[in-house]
């Protein structure tokens, strides 16, 4: 009896799982295998919201198996090692998986590729993550897009890959050993914020039905609006696998559709935002030193001379912004964090405190559930000026203008600054009087945001200078 092996990674879902589906038709038995990593303790690239949300998914992930016959194999450690191991366990002669866009996730792919050419072992990679790869949306003169507008005219130009089916029937082989499935204690990490959205393929696919049915008409006209729950919530969904990017796409090029003219309009700022995703995988993909270094080599060892002590307010929403503060004790308690508000608080982060993104950068992996490291790193870069299609630097947001724009009636602020809800959401508009404070127990803003600008523009300008720009 032919066996092969997928390995689960960011797609811990049975429907339309290309490297599964492909497991499946190739062999008589798969072992489904997902392979628990070993740090502990606090990390630069997670913390407890995200492997939570994890646990949560590959539970989901083993009673969706159970349910066609199979279940899911754990395993801990080294994922080379412990892929090999099983392989002598299982007889397994293939290994099937999806690959991985980011560079840490490549390099483990390189290794295995090794050590399966010495043990005769053939190694099965499959597209999954993205609808189009690093490689596949190119300019004329075959060069990767550095700018999204042309990129995403592009993507769009291309034949987009069928949806797939879901696994109905899997054959696991016998007498596989398996530990049991994790919680967070797995890492020593503390327990996930009291927030965090329910993980697992099935509570996705509710997500995804809820925003198809009465959100995407609606979300270019909301989606900047942190009060209202007009976003799909769907970035933590794809960062796992629990959903297909095909399944999503098409579903939202068919619903776009059925909609008037203002919801398709709606319905393709939303296809928008899938493109944007698949544009930073693909920048970190061709490009994986913007992890360490800026991408815009004119900045590049720029000096961030802004104060430690102002970061750690920053983190736990103590600013005296009340939308900056408001947006950081959203993600602390929900490992959640609005878009717009993410732009805003990186800005303020950057442009107003002076201090280096990579720090926000960190912060945000660790405390959100989505987490793609692509779209953080873009995001970051973006608002602090570095990136691919970055925002001028000379482009500073001004927190209080952007909430008179997007949060006046004060229902956000509120909502997570408790010390202001008996506040006149009017005093959230602009800064209080010197050492006036909004509420008693709510500090004064750190910064004057005018002169904290005028500083960014000399740090961009010398940084320019001393690169003959």
């Amino acid at each position: 009896m032919k066996t092969v092996i997928h390995w689960f990674r960011r797609d811990l879902r049975v429907t339309d799982n290309t490297s599964l589906n492909a497991a499946v038709a190739s062999a008589e038995a798969v072992v489904p295998v997902y392979i628990l990593s070993t740090w502990k303790n606090a990390h630069r690239w997670t913390g407890p919201n995200r492997q939570h949300f994890l646990c949560e998914s590959l539970a989901s992930l083993d009673e969706s198996l159970r349910g066609v016959g199979g279940s899911l194999v754990v395993r801990s450690g080294d994922a080379v090692d412990e892929l090999m191991h099983l392989v002598a366990e299982s007889g397994a002669v293939e290994i099937h998986f999806n690959r991985d866009p980011d560079p840490h996730g490549r390099a483990v792919e390189a290794r295995l590729e090794e050590a399966c050419r010495l043990a005769g072992i053939a190694v099965v990679p499959h597209k999954d993550v993205a609808i189009h790869e690093r490689d596949e949306v190119l300019t004329g003169a075959g060069e990767t897009f550095r700018v999204f507008t042309p990129y995403s005219k592009a993507w769009a130009k291309l034949p987009k890959p069928a949806v797939g089916v879901r696994v109905k029937e899997l054959v696991v082989p016998v007498g596989i050993s398996s530990l049991p499935l994790p919680d967070v204690s797995h890492w020593e990490l503390k327990p996930a914020s009291a927030g965090v959205l329910e993980g697992g393929e099935k509570a996705a696919r509710a997500r995804m039905a809820s925003f198809l049915n009465s959100g995407i008409a609606r979300y270019g006209v909301l989606r900047d609006m942190p009060s209202v729950p007009a976003t799909s919530r769907l970035s933590q969904d794809l960062r796992y696998g629990l959903l297909s990017i095909r399944e999503l796409h098409e579903a939202c090029m068919k619903k776009a559709e059925e909609l008037d003219a203002e919801g398709r309009v709606s319905a393709m700022k939303y296809v928008a935002e899938l493109i944007w995703r698949e544009f930073y995988m693909q920048i970190l993909w061709n490009y994986p030193e913007v992890l360490e270094r800026e991408f815009n080599l004119k900045y590049h060892g720029m000096i961030w001379p802004g104060n430690p002590e102002a970061f750690e307010r920053w983190k736990f929403g103590q600013t005296g912004f009340p939308i900056v503060d408001a947006a950081m004790r959203e993600l602390l308690e929900t490992g959640f964090m609005h878009n717009r508000t993410r732009m805003i608080t990186a800005m303020f982060l950057t442009k107003d405190l002076h201090l280096d993104w990579r720090l926000g950068e960190s912060w945000f992996m660790q405390q959100l559930v989505d987490g793609e490291i692509a779209s953080n790193n873009g995001g970051w870069q973006w608002s602090a000026g570095t990136g691919a299609d970055a925002a001028p630097y000379f482009r500073i947001q001004n927190p209080w203008s952007q909430t008179k724009r997007y949060a006046a009636d004060g229902v956000y602020i509120k909502k997570w600054i408790p010390e202001l809800r008996e506040v006149d959401p009017s005093k959230f508009l602009e800064p209080p009087a010197p050492g006036m404070r909004l509420a008693a127990n709510y500090p004064t803003p750190m910064v004057d945001h005018a002169a904290a600008r005028d500083v960014t523009l000399d740090m961009f300008k010398i940084a320019l200078s001393e690169r003959g720009s």
